[in-house]
């Protein structure tokens, strides 16, 4: 997300979406519903911190859009069991989880399609919550009006075996620190490139004693992946605009980002900010780049495409002279977990809507 987030955004497992403005207005939207997580736009900007240093790579797709190759098969997992987490961190888990307390949605997410939904006794805020049966899992943060917190004492109450959380500030690192001080385990999930979503799915699968079903799932993304993308092989190539958010400024996927990437697979070239690492674009960056096609992911917030061809010297690109301003579910595309290969599927349908795009079916709970 996150793609971000540039703040990772909870919602989206912390890494695609810049806690900007954005974010606000998806935590207001969060604290009036159930906090959310996905999209935000908000009120009040904040900071966009700098990602680290791996989460500004990204593994170019082949001029065909092919994808990557799937992660490595996993062996079983014996407990205890020490992993190292995406931040580097070796995490000991004494044994077979049958607590879980998990503060991304992708992560929720992915344990249940890992077959340990019901192992979950709190969870992150998700405003767009999938799957639906999550919905019976207590929160286990809350917003104070300025940032999501998490509620330590409520997790230490739960017992938890292990605590997923998100890199790059999708989770507090005070907050991570304060649980792993508590002697719980903390694996902090970080995935800025589909290749590092399908290792995170392996990495889940191995902390929860899952490696088989997670080789399964990883095996069918990557099915999806390549399904799609042999789709568009061969369909012209679009410069594509995906705005996230245009409150105070206007931001889009970042140099090199897993946005930037997801738009590459489905055949486009991805109109970004120019920057590693901000995902706020110079307006005259835009109108130099001249984006064809214009996808919103703030249209879930209210924007629509009349108001974005009506912005101040926007009539210039080619996108809004030919109305091909296209609002996108944002969350389908960029949460990173095992609907991933879904989000590349509607953004290949929306950006060559005459391609035979393939009809995927979301991996069900328990794989």
């Amino acid at each position: 997300m996150q793609p971000t987030d540039f703040q990772p955004s909870p919602e989206r497992g912390g890494f695609l979406i810049p806690r900007t403005a954005r974010q606000s207005r998806w935590l207001v939207a969060m604290l009036a519903v159930v906090l959310a997580l996905l999209a935000a736009c908000g009120g009040c900007a904040t900071q966009v911190p700098t990602l680290p240093p791996d989460a500004t790579s990204s593994v170019a797709p082949a001029a065909t859009g092919t994808p990557l190759a799937s992660a490595p098969a996993s062996e079983a997992a014996a407990f205890p069991l020490t992993l190292t987490d995406d931040e580097g961190t070796a995490v000991e888990i004494a044994e077979t989880p049958d607590t879980i307390v998990s503060l991304t949605p992708a992560a929720t997410e992915t344990l249940f399609a890992l077959g340990v939904g019901d192992r979950i006794v709190g969870k992150g805020a998700d405003f767009f919550l999938y799957p639906p049966a999550a919905s019976a899992i207590p929160d286990v943060q809350s917003f104070d009006g300025t940032e999501l917190k998490v509620d330590v004492e409520q997790i230490v109450a739960l017992e938890p075996d292990v605590v997923f959380a998100g890199g790059n500030f999708g989770t507090p690192p005070a907050d991570i620190e304060r649980l792993r001080s508590l002697d719980i385990p903390v694996v902090v999930v970080y995935a800025p490139t589909i290749a590092k979503v399908l290792d995170d799915i392996e990495l889940l699968g191995d902390a929860v004693g899952q490696g088989e079903e997670a080789d399964a799932i990883v095996e069918e993304m990557q099915a999806g992946f390549d399904a799609v993308a042999d789709s568009v092989a061969g369909q012209p190539r679009p410069r594509v605009f995906y705005e996230l958010d245009a409150t105070g400024a206007i931001y889009g996927p970042a140099d090199n980002s897993f946005l930037a990437e997801m738009i590459e697979l489905a055949g486009a070239e991805a109109v970004t900010t120019g920057s590693a690492d901000r995902f706020d674009i110079p307006v005259e960056r835009l109108i130099t780049q001249d984006p064809e096609v214009i996808l919103l992911a703030d249209a879930q917030f209210g924007v629509t495409p009349e108001q974005v061809a009506g912005r101040p010297g926007w009539d210039v690109i080619t996108a809004v002279k030919n109305n091909d301003i296209r609002p996108i579910d944002d969350q389908t595309v960029t949460r990173p977990g095992p609907r991933l290969p879904l989000g590349l599927q509607l953004l290949a349908s929306t950006i060559h809507p005459d391609a035979p795009v393939p009809s995927l079916q979301p991996i069900p709970p328990g794989g």
